[in-house]
């Protein structure tokens, strides 16, 4: 399972990345904090195409974490993704 490191001004916060998605050409990572995917986040990647290093930010918007967990729903059809 890949791990990938989020680094902000106050401290660096890993992650497991259990599933990777496009939609409309926006890259979105599911991940969690550890293996058994707990608790999981939705990222969205705002870097670009041009950019070497990914920009990712927290999904917060009702409605489109709606759309995309649903997304991650049906690729993984075997988990069952529940919004709190």
């Amino acid at each position: 399972m890949e791990k990938i490191t989020i680094k902000s001004s106050e401290e660096n916060i890993d992650f497991f990345v259990l599933e990777q998605t496009k939609i409309q050409g926006i890259p979105y990572l599911l991940v969690s904090e550890d293996q058994e995917a707990s608790l999981c986040y939705i990222l969205k990647d705002l870097s670009g195409q041009d950019s070497s290093e990914a920009q990712y930010i927290f999904v917060e918007d009702d409605k489109e974490l709606e759309i995309v967990s649903q997304v991650f729903a049906e690729l993984l059809e075997d988990i069952e993704i529940d919004l709190i």
